[in-house]
C-alpha cells in the first residue's frame, strides 16, 4: 500500500476526490493548508485528470498525498481515499471547496461535544446563496438531502459510498448511516463556501425549487436536468424503501 505522509497536528483526514479540477483544487487545498488545526492527512485522489490537476497538486510537496486512479468516478475515488486514511475522523472535501480557518476545528469541537452523533455538517454558501445547516431530522432526511458531503464523519462510523451511483452518492450515505441508527449533528455556521467554476456542472448547474413543483405533465414537456433529477432519486427512494 502507498505510503501517505502526515501532518503530525491533528486526527483528521481529508479526502480530496477530483477530475478536471485544477482551476479550483489549488484554493481548496490553501485553504485546508490555512486552518487554526490543521487535518493529519491531506489525501488526493486524482480519478484520471487529463489537466494539470498532477502539477498543481505537487507544487505542495510532502504536505498533501497524491494518488492517481483511472476515472472510475467520485464514489470510488472516495473509498481509495478512505482507504489510506489513519486519521480517527474523515472529511470528504469536494475540489472546488474553500474552507473557512476554523471549519475543522469548530466540526470537530462539535462531534467530540456529541458523542452519540457519528458526523458533523454546516452550512455553506455559494456565490451569494447561503446553504443553512437545518438540524437533524431523520424524517426530514428521508424526504430529501440537506447534509453536504463535506462534513465530519467518525472513521470509525463509516461504510463507503456506493460506487454504482451517479448522483446523491452523499444522500445515499447519511441513508446508510441512519438505517444503522447512526445520526449527525448540526452546526448553525457557514463553515466553507464552493467556487463556482463557468461551463462546469454543480451547484450552478441546480434548477430553482420552483422548476420541481411546475406541471410538467399538463404542459407536455420537462427539462433533461429535471428528468436525470427524478430518475436518480428514483434509484435511492427504491435503494431505502423510502416513501
Amino acid at each position: 500500500m502507498q505510503k501517505i505522509s502526515a501532518l503530525p497536528v491533528n486526527d483528521i483526514s481529508v479526502i480530496i476526490p477530483t477530475y478536471q479540477h485544477a482551476a479550483t483544487i489549488g484554493a481548496c487545498i490553501r485553504s485546508l493548508l490555512s486552518q487554526t488545526e490543521q487535518p493529519s492527512q491531506i489525501i488526493v485522489v486524482d480519478d484520471g485528470s487529463t489537466d494539470s490537476t498532477r502539477e498543481l497538486v505537487r507544487t505542495f510537496g510532502e504536505q498533501v498525498s497524491y494518488v492517481y486512479q483511472a476515472n472510475q468516478g467520485a464514489p470510488n475515488a472516495r473509498n481509495a481515499g478512505a482507504a489510506l486514511a489513519t486519521g480517527a475522523f474523515l472529511l470528504f472535501c469536494d475540489a472546488d471547496v474553500i474552507a473557512e480557518p476554523e471549519m475543522l476545528k469548530r466540526l470537530r469541537e462539535t462531534l467530540t461535544a456529541h458523542p452519540e452523533a457519528s458526523y458533523a455538517y454546516s452550512g455553506f454558501r455559494w456565490g451569494t446563496r447561503r446553504f443553512r445547516a437545518r438540524p437533524f431530522d431523520p424524517e426530514a432526511l428521508r424526504k430529501n438531502n440537506y447534509i453536504h458531503s463535506a462534513s465530519l464523519i467518525r472513521s470509525s462510523d463509516f461504510h463507503g459510498f456506493d460506487p454504482t451511483l451517479k448522483r446523491f452518492q452523499d444522500w445515499d450515505v447519511w441513508l446508510t448511516m441512519l438505517e444503522r441508527g447512526q445520526h449527525g449533528v448540526a452546526i448553525d455556521a457557514d463553515l466553507f463556501q464552493i467556487q463556482h467554476v463557468p461551463g462546469r456542472q454543480g451547484i450552478s448547474a441546480w434548477l430553482p425549487s420552483i422548476a420541481y413543483r411546475l406541471p410538467w405533465r399538463l404542459i407536455g414537456w420537462k427539462p433533461k436536468a429535471l428528468r436525470a433529477y427524478e430518475a436518480a432519486r428514483e434509484v435511492i427512494v427504491k435503494k431505502h424503501s423510502l416513501s
